[in-house]
């Protein structure tokens, strides 16, 4: 998962961290310096089963709690041990969805907004996406209207939901992966990038960087995340036989394609087997938090051991900090956020202290 900036604003230099794994467990969150990652603190959750964060913003994070095909949500507070969990929304079983937390600076307001659309396969032309934002204040659910133009030739697509999306400028932003047709029964796969205005509560869209280097490949491999403040894309790339690499843009100028800058590309040496190489985002610092998930030993076999590894993109220098991440072999992937105590949830109606 990505790590992202959420308190622009300010510099507290803590971290925090916490796995996703694919086993029923109690987990931790760890507060970390954000340079180092030393270890500072830690908060168990009150919740079991498969929890991944959503996202964070001041302190509160919002938690997806999935287990035998029931959902939970809840925002924590875990410097006031403090939690809500949230009404379920009208979402259709035989969907798929996705979530994102932002901070309402003009309403002083805490919202998630759901992503929701169609698993059908039939390569029909599919309707937009759907949305819907629950406020903190309200307590409540209410429906978006899409309100922009939608391509009549998307044949099938899905949202990036490996990653949280990056809250940027009052603004949060969705990857969405297509597969359109293209006249005379072809079809080809392209990228749109979706915008939420948390305060308005209007959808928009953004140009993707008019670069053949990132119109190629998956849409499995492209991200969106952040990079010192600003919205910025990743893609992953793989070599044969061996190595891994990344590639960066980023967005100077909001909303124009223009303005879509490749700040660099960087390579990481390793065996090209699927799944060894994760990018888990990066540092307000700029450099990129990587986990590698194999471990070579004898006859080109390898072993499963999670190693983490800060690399700086300028220097080209590499620090292993797999000491300071404790966490088992079968971790799926991290979250990492900046993080500060906080009081949010302290007056909230409906809440659970532990």
């Amino acid at each position: 998962m990505s790590l992202c900036r959420v308190d622009n604003d300010h510099d507290h230099g803590y971290v925090m961290h916490m796995p996703r794994s694919c086993v029923e467990t109690t987990q931790v969150c760890t507060v970390s310096c954000d340079r180092t990652f030393d270890w500072i603190s830690e908060f168990r959750a009150p919740f079991t089963h498969y929890t991944y964060v959503v996202g964070s913003c001041n302190g509160l994070l919002c938690l997806y709690d999935y287990w035998k095909f029931d959902y939970k949500v809840h925002f924590w507070n875990p410097s006031i041990r403090k939690f809500k969990s949230l009404p379920t929304a009208s979402i259709i079983q035989s969907n798929t969805l996705s979530l994102g937390f932002a901070y309402d600076s003009q309403n002083n307001d805490y919202k998630l907004v759901k992503v929701e659309w169609p698993i059908d396969r039939t390569l029909q032309p599919m309707p937009p996406p759907e949305f819907e934002v629950y406020s903190l204040s309200s307590h409540s659910w209410r429906k978006a209207e899409f309100g922009i133009s939608w391509r009549p030739n998307i044949l099938y697509y899905s949202i990036n939901y490996n990653s949280p999306f990056p809250f940027v400028s009052g603004h949060l932003y969705f990857m969405v992966g297509t597969i359109r047709e293209t006249g005379q029964q072809e079809m080809h796969t392209r990228e749109m990038i979706l915008s939420f205005d948390v305060n308005s509560e209007k959808i928009g869209e953004l140009p993707v960087p008019d670069d053949d280097s990132f119109k190629e490949g998956s849409s499995y491999r492209k991200h969106l995340t952040l990079f010192k403040g600003k919205l910025a894309l990743t893609k992953d790339h793989s070599f044969r036989p061996y190595g891994y690499g990344h590639s960066v843009w980023v967005m100077t100028d909001y909303g124009e394609c223009k303005s879509w800058n490749k700040l660099f590309f960087v390579t990481i040496e390793g065996p090209n087997v699927d799944g060894y190489v994760r990018f888990n985002g990066f540092t307000k610092y700029g450099s990129l938090l990587i986990q590698q998930k194999l471990e070579p030993i004898d006859n080109g076999k390898y072993k499963i051991e999670n190693k983490f590894i800060l690399f700086d993109p300028k220097t080209l220098h590499h620090k292993d900090i797999s000491i300071q991440f404790k966490y088992p072999s079968n971790l799926v992937s991290l979250y990492v956020a900046t993080y500060l105590e906080s009081l949010a949830l302290h007056d909230a109606e409906n809440v659970v202290s532990y």
